[in-house]
């Protein structure tokens, strides 16, 4: 016979948000990253229109839009998500609005980790990197502080039911 690796199993989670109402919803930007990520669309919205204007004389319209337009819009429909994203806890599952849902049930977390650097999360965006049984993994991030602590005990009380030593 051969060996072979044992899989972790999942553990229930026992986590539950410290709110009257089991879940808890935070902006997934802080508005100092918000508006840094605003200034540096318009930024580069300016700059596209000045060279649209001298790309015009020399190349197509097409050619103008598809170089110089089409990344602007992809750039803008980045900004969007940064702006509106929300990232919610609770009982149950983590969820972030972006182009796409992200969502990790508890049940299915194998590892949770918070990063963050004190004192530049205005800049560097907190972030919770976790990783689901199957090897997914899924970033979440979050601007309230409030959230961050959750995010913190989450953390910890999955170890402690991981390893329960």
């Amino acid at each position: 016979m051969h060996e072979t690796t044992p899989q972790p199993t999942p553990v229930t989670q026992q986590f539950a948000p410290t709110l009257p109402h089991g879940t808890m919803e935070s902006a997934s930007y802080g508005p100092v990253f918000k508006g840094i990520a605003l200034v540096l669309l318009a930024a580069a919205g300016l700059w596209a229109f000045q060279m649209h204007q001298m790309a015009t004389r020399t190349q197509s319209a097409i050619d103008v839009f598809s170089w110089l337009w089409l990344p602007w819009g992809l750039m803008a429909y980045t900004v969007w998500f940064v702006v509106t994203g929300t990232t919610r806890l609770s009982s149950t599952a983590i969820e972030q609005s972006w182009m796409w849902t992200k969502r990790i049930e508890l049940d299915n977390l194998a590892y949770a980790k918070v990063i963050r650097l004190r004192g530049l999360e205005w800049l560097l965006a907190p972030r919770l990197y976790t990783k689901s049984f199957s090897g997914k993994l899924f970033i979440f991030y979050a601007a309230s502080p409030a959230m961050l602590d959750e995010f913190k005990r989450l953390e910890t009380a999955l170890a402690a039911a991981r390893d329960p030593r």
